[in-house]
C-alpha cells in the first residue's frame, strides 16, 4: 500500500498529502530499500523509459552511420521544453537522416517553457510537432527505422520493428519477459510500458551499471548515460528538475522524469537503480521525494543539497508571490537488505 511521502503545507496546516511508492534495487534484483509497496505497485513508466528506449537506436549503428553527435542524441532521452536549442537539435537530427519534421508522429503542443511559448506567440508561429516535448525521442525512432529501411509511416505502432526493439530493450533491462509488460499508449502516441515500481528501479540499475546486458546493449547504455550527464540541458531545459539533477550529479548518476509522478535515477557504476511513483501523479512532489531519497542514501554532499534545495523543499507562493507554504518529504526509507 502506498504511504505518505510528501506533505504540502499552508500556514500551520497540512493541506495536501502525496502518497506513493519507492524502490531502491540493484541489478541482481535485490530490493535494498523501499517505501510503500513497490513490488506490487504497477504503473506506466512513461518518459522515464526514454533512455532505455534509446538503446536500440545506438545499438543498431544508426547514430554513427548518420553522424549524429553526442550532444544531439542526448535529446533522444528528453522530455524537452521546446526551447530553441531543442528544436534546432531535432531539426539537425532529421536533416542528417534525410527527413523533415513532417515525418514526426508525436503530435504537438506549445513549448513547455513559458518563455519559449510566448516567443512563438510574439512571432505568430503556430506550434508544430518539432515543439513537442517528445520530438527528440521520435527523431531517434525515425533514425532507427530509416537506417533499417523499415516503414516510416507506422513507426508508432506496437507491431512495428522499432517498437518491438524498444519493448525488448525494456524487458532485458528489467530482467522480465516481454509478456509481463502491460502496454498502453503514451501522450505522444507510441506504446508505453507498464511495470512495477520495483521493476522500473531494476531496469534503471541495469541501464546505469550495465553488468548483465549483452555487450552491444551495454556499450549503447554507457554512451547514452554519458550524453545525458554531459548535455543536461538537452534532457529537459531551463528551470527543470531533470537538468538541475543531472548538472548537480556531474556524472555520478543519470535521471529522468516520467509523467504522472514517476521518477527514476540510476547511480553510475554503483549497481543501484531508484524508482518512485506519486500516487496522484504530482510531478513536483516526485522531484521532492527523489531528492530526499538521494539524501537519505547519502549520495548528496552539502553543495548538492544546496543546489537542489528549491526542488527538495519548494516554497509555495500565492499570486502576489508571497510564500504561503511549502512541500516537504515526510518519509523514511525502510532498509530491506
Amino acid at each position: 500500500m502506498s504511504i505518505e511521502l510528501v506533505h504540502a503545507t499552508r500556514g500551520n496546516l497540512v493541506e495536501s498529502i502525496y502518497r506513493g511508492d519507492i524502490a531502491v534495487v540493484n541489478a541482481e534484483g535485490d530490493l535494498l530499500y523501499k517505501a510503500g509497496d513497490p513490488i506490487e505497485k504497477m504503473t506506466f513508466i512513461r518518459s522515464s523509459a526514454k533512455p532505455i528506449q534509446a538503446i536500440p537506436v545506438l545499438e543498431s549503428g544508426a547514430v554513427d552511420h548518420y553522424g549524429i553527435e553526442e550532444s544531439e542524441f542526448a535529446i533522444f532521452c528528453a522530455s524537452h521544453s521546446g526551447e530553441v536549442e531543442h528544436t534546432q537539435t531535432v531539426q539537425s537530427i532529421l536533416s542528417k537522416i534525410g527527413l523533415d519534421a513532417s515525418y514526426l508522429q508525436c503530435g504537438f503542443h506549445p513549448p513547455v517553457f513559458r518563455k519559449a511559448a510566448d516567443e512563438l506567440v510574439r512571432k505568430g508561429i503556430t506550434p508544430s510537432e518539432i515543439h513537442s516535448n517528445c520530438s527528440g525521442k521520435h527523431s531517434g525512432m525515425l533514425a532507427l527505422a530509416n537506417y533499417k529501411k523499415w516503414s516510416l509511416d507506422n513507426y508508432t505502432e506496437l507491431d512495428h520493428p522499432v517498437q518491438q526493439a524498444m519493448l525488448s530493450s525494456m524487458a532485458k533491462c528489467a530482467h522480465i519477459d516481454e509478456s509481463e509488460i502491460e502496454i498502453g499508449i503514451d501522450g505522444c502516441g507510441v506504446p508505453v510500458h507498464g511495470l512495477t515500481v520495483y521493476q522500473m528501479a531494476r531496469a534503471w540499475a541495469n541501464f546505469a551499471t550495465p553488468l548483465y546486458l549483452p555487450d552491444s546493449m551495454a556499450q549503447a547504455a554507457i554512451r547514452i548515460a554519458k550524453a545525458m550527464f554531459k548535455h543536461p540541458s538537452k534532457v529537459a531545459g531551463s528551470e527543470r528538475f531533470c537538468t538541475a539533477l543531472l548538472s548537480s550529479g556531474k556524472g555520478a548518476w543519470v535521471n529522468k522524469s516520467g509523467a504522472q509522478g514517476v521518477y527514476c535515477v540510476g547511480l553510475i557504476d554503483k549497481n543501484i537503480g531508484i524508482a518512485l511513483k506519486i500516487e496522484d501523479g504530482n510531478g513536483i512532489a516526485a522531484s521532492a521525494a527523489m531528492v530526499e531519497v538521494l539524501d537519505q542514501l547519502g549520495f548528496l554532499n552539502e553543495k548538492q543539497q544546496k543546489e537542489l534545495n528549491s526542488f527538495h523543499n519548494p516554497k509555495l507562493k500565492n499570486h502576489r508571490k508571497d510564500i504561503i507554504g511549502e512541500l516537504k518529504p515526510v518519509f523514511n526509507l525502510e532498509k530491506v537488505m
